[in-house]
């Protein structure tokens, strides 16, 4: 669980390190975390968006090629065993 702190900065520090923030594709909390972490020898946690997405593979589907076709046979196919209510 992480602990909520305050801090006040130049509002040029501030600016420039909300600007690396973005750079690095993190907020300027994250970024501030990492630098403290890296200062006392942490651990910095670092999001890897590997870990979300290219998880697998779409075994060559590829539905940019085919999205029509895909959503029309899916619609069909929802349409032949019509839900009763």
């Amino acid at each position: 669980m992480m602990a909520r702190s305050q801090i006040t900065l130049d509002p040029e520090i501030q600016r420039r390190a909300r600007q690396r923030a973005g750079d690095l594709g993190v907020s300027l909390a994250e970024y501030i975390r990492q630098l403290v972490a890296r200062d006392l020898g942490g651990h910095a946690s670092t999001a890897d968006p590997s870990v979300v997405f290219d998880l697998g593979t779409s075994s060559g589907s590829d539905i940019r090629l085919s999205k029509k076709a895909m959503i029309a046979e899916a619609f069909t196919s929802s349409r032949k065993n019509p839900r009763r209510r």
